[in-house]
């Protein structure tokens, strides 16, 4: 059995049933954050831009404003940009991340320990 060193646990924040926050919408709401699109985020990360779009809504409905604010496309075409309360919940997330990692450092060695390569 081989040891999975730098493997961190993934926190996922749940509100009421649906799991507002998780690893993979926070890096989709930092792909907006590059991209200014939410098309081209959904493409970095290999999804359709359909998921990524539900994604953003569920996020915007579970949190007391919306993290990703849209303007549609048109002759200019259309844009996403990531909120300062989007901006605010990603730094929060990456910080509770950290100290639940911090926090179990020692389990997870033995824990990794007992799982296959």
């Amino acid at each position: 059995m081989g040891k999975r060193k730098g493997k961190a646990p993934r926190v996922r924040i749940s509100i009421g049933s649906a799991t507002a926050l998780g690893p993979g919408k926070v890096g989709l709401l930092e792909a907006i954050a590059a991209h200014g699109s939410i098309s081209a985020a959904a493409g970095e990360m290999g999804m359709s831009y359909r998921r990524a779009w539900m994604l953003v809504d569920t996020m915007n409905s579970c949190f007391a404003g919306d993290l990703v604010h849209t303007n549609t496309g048109g002759k200019g075409g259309g844009w996403a940009e990531v909120t300062a309360l989007g901006l605010d919940v990603i730094a929060r997330y990456h910080v509770m991340e950290a100290k639940a990692a911090a926090s179990i450092v020692e389990e997870t060695e033995a824990f990794a320990a007992l799982l296959r390569d």
